[in-house]
């Protein structure tokens, strides 16, 4: 069995290119609502999604609020005359669209499956999430995906975590993994539900004070030596070996 035999595993970033798929979505929906698409107008956007996300993380807005709240903000600064909420459901639908996947992404899922219980971890929206899971080809690895909209809470709160290990039926709290590219949302949720984490840093960030992952990796297959006994390495792209859970 594998040494982390339940790994909780973030979405966008982690496994999904939410850049990407962000990205795109935005592009047709400035064109859908006939806004300007170019570069200083999606910075606009990404500078108020990320302050109200960051906001969210803080407990100072909830998620239904921040959803339209961002695109009324965005808007108010072009000072041009627009309806946030049928932006926001413009844009999420094409978001739900966007199932491109981090380098390396699926084989991992596929490996990491055979030896422990995979359970996607997310903030965001239930039905886009869950969507772009499954046009991935992703879903089909995970035993089980929990997203905040639908659970209550968001990380990184740790009850967000104490409901998941709960509804799993994990008992031992240090054979679960939390895997994620946010430091303060998911390495905070981590240490705060008491987990080990492993911070995924895809782009060689220096590590800021005060938030220590319990690992860091700059390229999925280095979960392989942090979740697999050494026999289960060994077997790194045998196929059909038998689930362990």
């Amino acid at each position: 069995m594998a040494y982390y035999y339940c790994v909780l595993l973030d979405l966008d970033g982690t496994l999904l290119d939410f850049d990407r798929a962000e990205e795109n979505a935005l592009e047709d929906t400035l064109r859908e609502f006939e806004l300007p698409c170019d570069e200083q107008a999606k910075s606009l956007y990404r500078e108020i999604n990320k302050g109200l996300w960051a906001a969210m993380e803080q407990g100072k807005i909830k998620r239904d609020k921040l959803l339209v709240e961002r695109f009324a903000r965005f808007c108010k600064q072009l000072k041009a005359p627009c309806n946030p909420a049928q932006m926001n459901r413009y844009f999420l639908q094409r978001l739900a669209e966007g199932a491109e996947t981090m380098p390396g992404a699926l084989e991992v899922v596929r490996e990491l499956s055979e030896v422990a219980t995979l359970v996607g971890a997310t903030n965001g929206v239930t039905q886009v999430q869950k969507q772009r899971l499954e046009l991935s080809g992703l879903g089909q690895y995970m035993d089980e995906v929990f997203v905040s909209e639908q659970v209550g809470y968001e990380k990184p709160n740790r009850r967000f975590f104490d409901h998941i290990l709960k509804t799993m039926g994990v008992e031992r709290r240090d054979k679960v993994l939390m895997v994620g590219d946010s430091l303060s949302a998911d390495i905070k949720g981590g240490q705060n539900a008491d987990i080990a984490t492993c911070w995924c840093n895809f782009i060689n960030q220096p590590a800021p004070e005060g938030v220590q992952p319990t690992y860091t990796i700059t390229q999925l297959r280095d979960l392989y030596a942090i979740v697999m006994e050494e026999d289960e390495l060994q077997n790194v792209g045998v196929k059909h070996r038998k689930h362990q859970s």
